[in-house]
């Protein structure tokens, strides 16, 4: 099989290997699933049954351009319809950027560590990557400025709070750096979890600021995660270049149905936000019972310092997944000694306290 060439220079690999994946590689199913930022305590009641009853229309296309959520999703931000997209999730909306953005060889600029699925994109469309490390687990605004600046970089990608360390920035850090990107560069804001965020993390930007494309999704705090749905908030300029490319009828009817619904209940979001609270804390308890330390985060998971190297962090993922508990870690030192742990209802944080020890004490005995 002949593959166009870029493609075909590029390893057969995916940004990450799924649960479901790894539960047939064990031949069990995992009794906590806390590895990849789900919501397990589920969608609003509201979005379940707006789903169910669009069930019998989903013999149609859904609609292109989203008009209904778009539109929603325009008065709950006080902006025009003009400044939004709705994609397939936050992953399917970076690859049309890049894919808008990056032509073969323009430079991009990252963090070491960060959200591996942008590189995937970048590097499908033949980008090329300068990453820069992490500075006291968070991603470092000067360095990503200085590299910019040194590669001529058409796109910084920046998330905030952050995956996969859950460390964040207060907004005038952000709307800083606006202030000193190089020219015609784009700031990429990954606000996948900016629902758990402090008031302080979420900058002050104008809808119209054409420096920067804010991503969100229904994923995390609204319980989405397997409807794929998510948007950016952007200039219209660049919000309407969208339209050139993407594919227009990739947010199906369901997701649309379900979103509207989510985005509407709003007491639901105050409750699982609560409840992603509680939790963040009996993980730091747990971990502090265990040895480990919990790093802050404005996220719905942990990162919890192994006080070890790598080496030690993967084995203990490896312990864990043997014993049922489904978890993942930063793939770069020195963020890989920690492990990461999502927020998840009692039941499944019962699991882990109960695992967490074992796991530990098989790798004592090696």
């Amino acid at each position: 099989m002949r593959f166009a060439p870029l493609p075909a220079g590029l390893p057969a690999s995916v940004p990450f290997i799924g649960p479901e994946t790894l539960e047939r590689q064990r031949g069990a199913p995992f009794a906590a699933r806390l590895g990849a930022n789900e919501s397990a305590f589920g969608p609003s009641p509201l979005a379940a049954r707006a789903m169910r009853e669009a069930v019998g229309q989903v013999w149609k296309y859904g609609d292109a351009p989203s008009f209904d959520l778009t539109h929603a999703l325009a008065d709950h931000h006080r902006m025009s319809p003009a400044n939004i997209m709705v994609g397939e999730g936050i992953d399917g909306l970076l690859g049309t950027l890049v894919r808008l953005m990056i032509a073969p060889g323009d430079a991009v600029v990252t963090s070491d560590g960060a959200y591996p699925t942008f590189n995937y994109h970048v590097a499908g469309f033949g980008g090329a990557l300068h990453k820069v490390p992490y500075r006291n687990d968070a991603e470092d605004p000067e360095a990503l400025l200085d590299r910019a600046h040194a590669t001529g970089a058409r796109l910084i990608y920046l998330a905030n709070p952050d995956n996969p360390m859950g460390s964040w920035h207060d907004g005038p850090v952000i709307t800083a750096i606006l202030d000193r990107l190089p020219d015609d560069c784009l700031l990429v804001l990954d606000q996948a979890y900016a629902e758990f965020a402090p008031a302080s993390a979420l900058p002050d930007i104008a809808a119209d600021d054409p420096r920067v494309i804010r991503m969100r999704t229904f994923s995390k705090a609204y319980g989405l995660a397997g409807a794929r749905i998510g948007y950016a908030l952007g200039a219209p300029e660049l919000i309407a270049g969208f339209d050139r490319i993407r594919n227009h009828f990739g947010v199906n009817r369901l997701a649309q149905a379900g979103a509207l619904a989510a985005l509407a209940d709003q007491g639901w979001l105050a409750h699982v936000v609560a409840e992603v609270a509680a939790a963040r804390d009996r993980i730091a308890a747990i971990s502090a019972a265990n040895g480990l330390s919990a790093l802050p985060s404005a996220t719905n998971f942990v990162a919890l310092d192994t006080h070890r190297d790598g080496t030690f962090a993967r084995a203990l993922i490896a312990a864990l997944a043997g014993q049922g508990v489904f978890a993942r870690m930063p793939g770069v030192a020195p963020l890989d000694r920690c492990i990461r742990i999502s927020c998840a209802p009692l039941h499944e944080l019962d699991v882990f306290e109960d695992v967490l020890p074992r796991a530990l004490s098989v790798l004592a005995t090696r």
